[in-house]
Parts: structure tokens; sequence; C-alpha cells
């Protein structure tokens, strides 16, 4: 009995398989249903004709670019190629890279040389000689300058240095009197200064300038609120006239009018839309269905009877041509040239045979060449010293 009874996978297989219904999909209206079929009815009358000539279009197109437009750029590069690029190619290759390469040489055996030597064998030593004349003023100036520069550091030690002391000492004195006077003269400058300028002006800032700073932020603080208070006053009343007057009936016109029109415009755009991607595929294949016909068509009017007669007649008749015919003819053909063949070979042979007797009369027989000695390598051991694989030829196992 258990054997009898079914797996648990074929009971799963066998029970059959549900399907789970879309939730997501939205239900449609009485206004879709109502446009569909006529809308798709339309667009099919109006699509098929459209899609089969496309459908012609494309098939003469691809005939056309395959029979054609294909060959015929393929024709036209070649001869572009010939007539612009191979002249152009050989101008180069055999005219100007040989011209080049000529004046290279030239210019090197006329210019890179001559220089190569002048400089050598001319500038060189004189630039030698010129430097050693330059190393030995060099020298000169040297010693020259090394005896001024002594002579002028005995001057600056025994002379201008114990004259700077004394009118540094002298200016240090000066200085201290002339800093004594300077200090009393600023301490009453100073004073004078406070006591005419500043305490008057501090006093007028704090008891005059300041009162009246304050009172006149005051009075600008109040302006400045009246006038904010007014501008919000009047903000308000725009701001309420322009939503009574634009904005609530422009919600309206938008809520309660486009948006209806706008909803039933995508519902009956989004059907055409549809219906034309419908009609596009039952026109692609009812233009399909109408070239496979006239394929068909073609082939038994016109291919079929070719395909007979080529296969019944011309087949026959040409296998007799080939070999009552052209089989004879080329057989005779080989013949005649292995005949002319051996011919002109016997030919060659005669003459080679003349001129070999007739350079034997007037030169005589020519010299025989001696085999060059040479001399003995010994490159590979013989006898028992000849290395194989089974045997050790190292110095150090070596019998």
């Amino acid at each position: 009995m258990d054997l009898d009874k079914p797996a648990p996978h074929q009971e799963r297989a066998a029970e059959p398989r549900r399907v789970p219904a879309r939730q997501d999909a939205p239900a449609e209206g009485c206004l879709v249903v109502a446009i569909r079929l006529p809308v798709r009815i339309v667009v099919l009358v109006l699509v098929v004709p459209v899609r089969m000539a496309w459908d012609a279009l494309v098939v003469g197109g691809r005939f056309l670019r395959d029979a054609a437009l294909r060959p015929l750029g393929r024709a036209l590069l070649w001869v572009g190629r010939a007539v612009l690029v191979w002249p152009w190619v050989a101008l180069w290759r055999y005219v100007v890279v040989p011209v080049a390469k000529g004046i290279g040489w030239l210019g090197n055996v006329l210019l890179v040389v001559p220089a190569v030597w002048v400089y050598r064998y001319v500038l060189t030593p004189v630039g030698h000689g010129i430097a050693w004349v330059a190393r030995g003023a060099w020298s000169g100036v040297v010693l020259v300058g090394r005896g001024i520069a002594a002579g002028l550091a005995w001057v600056y030690t025994r002379v201008l240095t114990p004259v700077g002391h004394g009118l540094a000492w002298l200016a240090r004195g000066i200085g201290m009197v002339l800093a004594a006077v300077g200090l009393g003269v600023y301490t009453v400058v100073a004073w004078l200064v406070r006591y005419l300028f500043v305490v008057p002006a501090v006093w007028l800032y704090r008891y005059v300038l300041t009162p009246l700073g304050h009172g006149i932020a005051w009075l600008a603080n109040g302006v400045g609120w009246l006038v904010r208070m007014i501008l919000t006053g009047v903000r308000l009343a725009l701001y309420w006239t322009g939503r009574v007057l634009l904005v609530l009936p422009a919600v309206a016109v938008w809520r309660w009018v486009l948006v209806p029109i706008g909803r039933a415009l995508a519902v009956v755009g989004r059907e055409i839309r549809d219906a034309l991607g419908h009609a596009w595929r039952i026109a692609g294949y009812v233009s399909l269905a109408v070239g496979r016909f006239l394929g068909t068509l073609l082939r038994w009017v016109f291919v079929e009877p070719a395909r007979w007669a080529y296969r019944t007649v011309l087949t026959p008749l040409g296998h007799l041509v080939r070999d009552a015919v052209w089989r004879p003819a080329a057989e005779a053909a080989r013949a005649v040239g292995r005949a002319t063949r051996q011919a002109m070979a016997s030919a060659r042979e005669s003459v080679r045979q003349v001129r070999a007797d007739l350079r034997r009369t007037l030169f005589g027989e020519p010299a025989k060449r001696q085999p060059v000695a040479r001399r003995e390598t010994r490159r590979e051991p013989v006898g028992r010293e000849t290395r194989t694989l089974g045997s050790s030829t190292t110095a150090l196992t070596k019998d």
C-alpha cells in the first residue's frame, strides 16, 4: 500500500497552480471601457496601411542596401584609395623618403662632419689657450686685489677706527643733553594739553552728548515701530485682498475644472497610446502574413520554376557539356602543355651543353678546387667517453 501512495512532490505537482490576483491593478471606470474599443478600432484602421508601407520600405531599403549601395560603396572606396591614397603612399615611399635620406646624407657630409672637425681641431685648442690666458690674468688681478685690501684694512684699523670712536663719544654727550631738554619740554606740553583739551572734552561727552544721543535713539525707535505697524497693516490688507480675489478663484478653477479635464485627457491619451501599441503589433502580424503570402507567391511563380529548370534541364545539359566538351579539351590542353614543357626542357638542356662545350673550347677545362685542410677539433668524446643518458661524464664521476 505504501508503494502505491504518490510522493509528496507528485501531489504538489498534480495540484493546479493558483495565480494570485493582482492587488495593485486599479479598477477601470466606465469612461475608460467606453473609450477603449472605438479608439482601438479607429487606430487599427489607420495604423495597418502605415505599418505595411513601413515594412515595404524597410524590405526595399535592405534590398537596396545589400544589392546596390554596399557594392557601390566598396567600389567607391576602392576607387578613392586608388585615386587618393595609393599615389600619395607611392610618392612618399619611393620619392620623398629617398630624397629626404639623400638630403640628410648630404647635410651630414657637407655640414655636420666639417663642423665637428672645426670644433675638435680648431675651436677646442683655441678655447683651451684662451682659458689658460684668462686663468693667468685672473691670478694677477687676485694678487693686486689682495694688496689693495691689505692697505684698506690698515687704514681702517689705524686711522678710521680711532676717529670713529671719538665722534661716537661726542655724539653720546650731545644726545644726553638734548634728551634732558626734550623730556622737560614734553612734560610741560603734556600737562597743558591734558587740562586745556582732554578734561573739557570728556566732561562735554559725558554730560551733554550722551543724554542727547539717548533721546535721539529713543525717538528713532518709536518712529521705526510706528512705521513697521503701518507696513504690517498694509501687507495684511494686500495679502487678504489678493487671496480672496486671485488665489481662491484660481484654486477653485484648478480643482474643479482643470484637474477633471486633465484626468479625462490623460485617460484618452493613455488609451490612444495603448491602442497605437496594440495596433502597431497587430499591423506587424498582418504585414508579416501579407509578406509571407507574397513571398510564397513569388516563390511558386518564379523561384520554383527556375529551380526546376536548373535542376531538370540546365544541370544535365551542363554535365553533358562538361563530360563531352570541357574535359576532353582540358585533357588535350594538358597534354599539349606537357609536350611543350618537355620540348622546352630538352631545348634548354641542349643550349646548356652547347654553351659548356663552347666554354671548354675557348677557355679550356676549369681548374678543380683543392679541398681545404681543416684543423681537427675534438668537440665530442669518442669511444668509451661518449656522453650518454645512462653514464656520467663529469670530472668527479668519470670512469
